[in-house]
């Protein structure tokens, strides 16, 4: 982003003894409305510009952490003893937003591994995103893992059952096609040559993580927060079924499906980009 108005302030929030990165970026006039992004596995938060200056156009701040083990922060490449630790990593991060502008509604998007963060934070975390004033405005999930398809690889899963009871930090590479985020090639080559996106995650990870898939599909009927469902409808790494899934099942009375036909992995940085990101903006707006 060249606009000097629109660079990101770079700071570290403390947690669990981690200085964990993030970025926030600041609309030139009154903040309307707050938005946090929770990234995908393997990349990292300054990956959203195109997102991100859609939303600042509209008056919203955004702040994007990279989570532990990604990107700028600490912890070993792919590695979570515990899928609690990014929900309390992520409460921790909303906090921060809320203090920085106490009035202005919070959103929280997710993308992917995020988007799973997400659902699972709205899903366990105390009082969190369903208590009313002073919690959650709104819920978008973008890409949401609850049927994978790509990196869970049935002898890949078997492998990180095993190896997570006796190597719980043992590393198992999975790195993904950049070609299956977007048909964009500037995005592919970008994210190829990112110094910062790495391909690995652990035993113990990919054990929590089906273990978080399998605790938000049991329980979608308590997410009472208006959602949006964004889904690549060629996705190669998590089918679109379970965007349909969420749809069907939630509780919420306000529930909205986007499936953008043709678009891979990454709605935000496909070919199609600028209709995904429109609709995010115009979705956030409508509930302000």
């Amino acid at each position: 982003m060249s606009d000097p108005k629109r660079r990101a302030t770079e700071g570290l929030m403390s947690t669990d003894g981690l200085e964990l990165f993030y970025r926030r970026w600041r609309p030139a006039e009154e903040t309307r409305a707050s938005v946090v992004i929770a990234h995908g596995l393997g990349e990292h938060g300054g990956r959203y510009e195109r997102l991100v200056d859609a939303l600042l156009a509209h008056g919203f701040a955004v702040y994007a952490m990279d989570h532990r083990g990604f990107g700028r922060s600490p912890g070993q490449r792919g590695h979570v003893s515990s899928w609690a630790e990014y929900r309390a990593d992520l409460g921790s991060f909303l906090d921060l937003a809320r203090q920085a502008d106490p009035q202005a509604p919070l959103f929280l998007y997710g993308h992917s591994m995020g988007a799973l963060m997400a659902l699972d934070y709205a899903l366990e975390a105390p009082g969190g995103s369903i208590r009313g004033d002073g919690g959650l405005r709104g819920l978008i999930l973008s890409g949401v893992p609850l049927e994978p398809v790509g990196v869970a690889k049935p002898w890949l899963v078997l492998v990180a059952r095993a190896l997570s009871r006796i190597l719980p930090r043992a590393a198992l590479r999975s790195p993904v096609d950049a070609r299956a985020l977007s048909r964009d090639p500037e995005v592919v080559r970008a994210y190829e040559e990112d110094p910062l996106v790495h391909g690995q995650a652990t035993a113990r990870w990919g054990v929590e993580a089906l273990a978080a898939i399998d605790r938000a599909k049991g329980r979608l009927p308590e997410l009472k927060l208006p959602v949006l469902l964004i889904h690549g409808g060629d996705d190669p790494l998590n089918s679109p079924e379970g965007s349909h899934l969420i749809a069907d099942r939630a509780g919420s009375a306000d529930a909205t499906l986007r499936i953008y036909e043709g678009s891979r992995h990454e709605p935000h940085n496909d070919l199609d980009w600028e209709a995904a990101v429109r609709d995010i903006a115009d979705w956030i707006e409508a509930r302000l």
